[in-house]
């Protein structure tokens, strides 16, 4: 009787030591929580925000000018170019800064949308209509000189395409840097639905920041362009936005914002520089066809595949900066 005992009482000690290992684990996991936002709490009372907070409707947005040098003062002694971020970028303002540096001959305005840098993280719905209508407002408000360039990167492809159509009279020209292209389809994309947002959850518990510590080579941008207080910004930042309520409401509308463009393209008399990444694994061949199909009705296009990854402008910030020039000189 004694070994049909011991048998019985295994399985209720197996529990007692799976329970204590969990309650072990939500410890830590709360104690990682709470570490992780005083730690937050005191990076963002340390660190200065950069560039300058425009209120538009539902929030603030964050604009860096010039490098936030005190550009506006001289802007209008130089040609505009609005430069937009890929999705989920941390701190565009930052990100931008190797090409900023090269364009410092032209009025440089980078504008940090919903979600992104030191705007806030929360706003309404991310479709292309709204997003449009927030630059639109920023720069107004900024008394943007007209007409400008408008560059952006990755998902900014969308906004830019759209922007374009909706406010065709203020852009001078385009710059696509490896911009995504909305496939072609007729398929319906369904609304998404509100859920839990797990990743924010996953960021919160400050494991993240723990990964960014022990690997922060995994963070840093390509190239040598960014001083190391600029690499280490972006990464805390990174760790401070991950899976923010605006990105993540965005990232579930690609699908949706790309069937609202289906068959859209830029005005025919609105010239369009595209540049694109080959990151030599047999895809520029491919992407560079796609944006040959988009601008095939633009009378003034261009296409220049870059060696480098999809971040061309880490990278590629002076060779890109010598094409837009070229590519905007005026006629003659």
């Amino acid at each position: 009787m004694k070994p049909m005992a011991k048998l019985r009482r295994r399985p209720g000690r197996w529990l007692r030591r799976l329970g204590t290992a969990a309650l072990v684990v939500l410890g830590l996991v709360l104690v990682s929580t709470v570490a992780n936002l005083f730690l937050e709490q005191r990076e963002k009372a340390t660190l200065a925000p950069y560039g300058e907070r425009v209120a538009v409707a539902g929030g603030s947005l964050n604009v860096v000018r010039n490098g936030n040098d005190g550009g506006a003062a001289t802007a209008g002694q130089r040609r505009p170019i609005v430069l937009l971020s890929g999705l989920g970028t941390a701190a565009p303002g930052l990100d931008f800064a190797p090409l900023t540096r090269e364009l410092g001959d032209f009025d440089v305005i980078v504008v940090e949308g919903f979600g992104y840098g030191y705007s806030d993280m929360e706003a309404s719905a991310r479709t292309n209509e709204h997003i449009s209508n927030e630059l639109h407002e920023v720069l107004s408000k900024l008394q943007v000189r007209q007409p400008y360039i408008l560059a952006g990167h990755s998902i900014a492809g969308f906004y830019m395409l759209d922007y374009a159509n909706r406010y065709r009279p203020e852009v001078s020209a385009v710059v696509g840097i490896d911009a995504t292209i909305p496939k072609p389809g007729n398929e319906p994309v369904a609304e998404p639905q509100p859920g839990i947002n797990w990743v924010k959850l996953l960021g919160s518990t400050g494991l993240v920041r723990a990964v960014a510590a022990v690997a922060p080579g995994l963070f840093d941008p390509d190239g040598s362009s960014f001083s190391d207080q600029e690499a280490q910004r972006m990464r805390t930042m990174m760790v401070w936005n991950f899976g923010n309520a605006a990105v993540a409401d965005e990232t579930a509308r690609i699908a949706n914002n790309a069937a609202a463009l289906r068959g859209t393209r830029y005005p025919g008399d609105l010239p369009v520089l595209a540049f694109v990444a080959d990151e030599k694994d047999g895809r520029a061949a491919t992407k560079t066809a796609a944006a040959e199909d988009l601008l095939g009705n633009v009378s003034r296009h261009q296409v220049v595949p870059l060696e480098g990854a999809h971040y061309l402008h880490w990278t590629q910030s002076k060779r890109m900066a010598e094409e837009i020039r070229r590519f905007v000189a005026p006629a003659g």
